[in-house]
């Protein structure tokens, strides 16, 4: 089984590292490509922005949807996931291109979600620290279309609520280059590595083909999106990210609480800014420059460097969560959560 995640994560990787050179000058030939004086909240460089296209999110969908494919068999579940994962691709390439509303993005991402939902995808139960799993899976509703189905209402809003949720906050941490494919690699891998625990469990090996799909196929795009970047993810890449490790969360024996604590500091980077934005009566969508790496760059830091400490954070982070259980991973993101509000205070009297 470990060959095989290996093997999935480096067929991903070469559809992707071949495909995005070409997805790249399909965008330039076309002059679909960052404008510096239309975008003033970008921490992207002038120089580097006013040349370098979006679209990142088109070689990782294939990347995926080929490896896939490849190692899965094509089951209800696996096309309902690839088929929320093309509605957020194709949404994604239209505000590549054109700059949809946040409003409108929302909508979207709620229907990638019930989509997914819809394939009989949920969170049946959420782990308790302090006691037995909570059940989530009543109350039901039973109906017949073309055969039986249930609905289970809490658990399946929780895992739309969930979806929509992590398509955005993840895509919030994107703001300088590399950061997002390094740490969503690194996330995938470590999902990916809980399921190779569980290997016995057939349930499982859809959990590690897809871990090991998502991760080569941000890997073979990093190379193209570290600085100095010859592409960004765009929104396609940044919601596909979320979509995938969402889902990918919910798939590996409902372990949302993992992928709060891989996503640790992108999560409270998240709930800080929608604070300060709801207290200076802003809104919530429209982006202000006041995220962590932000006030990083405002620092003096390097944009290398700023990259690779999220991708620390999430290494090292995702190497506690395959030691501990989850009542010390309770215990670790509330000493995570208060160590990282202490680091953005202290930055922000800096600045």
């Amino acid at each position: 089984m470990s060959l095989t995640f290996i093997l999935a994560i480096s067929v991903s990787f070469v559809i992707a590292f071949l495909f995005t050179p070409v997805v790249k000058n399909i965008f330039i030939s076309r002059n679909w490509i960052e404008d510096p004086h239309l975008k003033q909240q970008k921490t992207h460089n002038a120089t580097a922005s006013s040349s370098v296209p979006r679209g990142g999110g088109i070689p990782i969908f294939f990347a995926v949807l080929l490896t896939s494919l490849v190692f899965l068999p094509p089951t209800k579940q696996l096309i309902g996931i690839l088929l929320g994962a093309l509605i957020a691709l194709i949404v994604g390439i239209f505000d590549d291109v054109k700059d949809l509303s946040p409003r409108l993005r929302l909508f979207t991402n709620l229907f990638s979600a019930l989509i997914v939902v819809g394939s009989g995808i949920g969170i049946a139960y959420i782990s308790n620290p302090f006691g037995a799993p909570v059940d989530l899976s009543y109350p039901r509703l039973v109906f017949n279309f073309f055969g039986p189905h249930s609905i289970w209402l809490i658990a399946d809003l929780l895992a739309i609520v969930w979806i929509v949720w992590c398509q955005n906050i993840v895509g919030w941490a994107a703001g300088v280059e590399g950061q997002l494919p390094g740490y969503v690699a690194i996330s995938a891998i470590f999902i990916g590595i809980l399921g190779l625990r569980f290997s016995g469990d057939v349930a499982e090996f859809p959990v590690i083909i897809l871990s090991a799909a998502i991760a080569g196929a941000y890997l073979g795009f990093l190379p193209f999106n570290f600085f100095p970047q010859k592409i960004m993810p765009g929104y396609s890449g940044k919601s596909l990210a979320g979509f995938f490790l969402a889902v990918l969360s919910i798939l590996s024996g409902a372990k949302v609480a993992t992928l709060i604590l891989l996503l640790g500091i992108p999560m409270i980077d998240a709930v800080f800014v929608i604070i300060r934005r709801l207290r200076q009566r802003k809104s919530i969508f429209l982006s202000d420059g006041s995220h962590f790496h932000h006030q990083l760059l405002q620092l003096g830091w390097s944009r290398q460097s700023i990259a690779i400490l999220y991708w620390v954070f999430s290494f090292l982070l995702g190497l506690a969560s395959l030691f501990l259980n989850s009542q010390q991973k309770f215990y670790l993101f509330v000493a995570v959560f208060f160590l990282f509000s202490g680091i953005v205070l202290k930055v922000s009297r800096r600045i």
